[in-house]
């Protein structure tokens, strides 16, 4: 009797031990290929787009849609969360451009101009290149991220140097980005934008 307890326990065990080795053989897998997890449920987990750009798809449970989103993540972070960088996002569905996006990964401070329509937007710096800018970006939903404009992620498809340059509840802090070397025929053709000189 002692001894097929232990037999049990050690066979629960060693299944416990299979599983987690399987579950790191999976992960090390995808990081092996250049991939990454996806954050989302539904959505598959990243493969590179070229340069540093990951490819995320999925498709709307109820209409079918497809949806593609490409995400860079900064090559710095910010003084509040050295664990989570900025990063931006385009997401296209049926081969339009939806939205792109920018993440700083710290908590927005308030908005601090209106749009045309009253809407409630940050003012931000944006160099591109060697050209600034600067841009009042609506903010978005729990205000988590900000809505960039259309001609400011065709800009940045283009560039070997993409920053963007805001306050924050540490001061006035800057998310660098590379976003050279994305594959452009795979963006055309999954959001319908091209690069475009500042």
């Amino acid at each position: 009797m002692i001894r097929l307890r232990s037999f049990r326990h050690s066979s629960r065990v060693l299944a416990a031990i299979l599983s987690l080795a399987g579950l790191l053989l999976c992960a090390v897998s995808v990081l092996a290929q250049g991939g990454s997890m996806s954050p989302y449920q539904g959505e598959q987990d990243g493969v590179p787009a070229g340069g540093k750009w990951m490819k995320f798809q999925s498709e709307d449970k109820m209409t079918g849609a497809k949806r593609v989103r490409f995400e860079l993540i900064s090559d710095n972070y910010f003084r509040e969360d050295p664990d989570y960088k900025p990063r931006v996002n385009l997401t296209c569905e049926e081969g339009k451009l939806k939205l792109a996006d920018f993440n700083p990964g710290v908590r927005l401070p308030r908005p601090n101009r209106p749009g045309f329509w009253g809407q409630p937007q940050l003012s931000v710096e944006v160099r591109v290149d060697n050209s600034h800018s600067y841009k009042g970006w609506n903010w978005g939903p729990r205000g988590r991220f900000l809505q960039m404009d259309k001609g400011t992620a065709r800009e940045m498809l283009g560039a070997q140097v993409f920053k963007i340059a805001l306050p924050t509840r540490s001061g006035r802090q800057i998310a660098e980005f590379s976003p050279a070397g994305i594959n452009l025929d795979d963006v055309r053709h999954s959001c319908d934008i091209t690069p475009k000189k500042p």
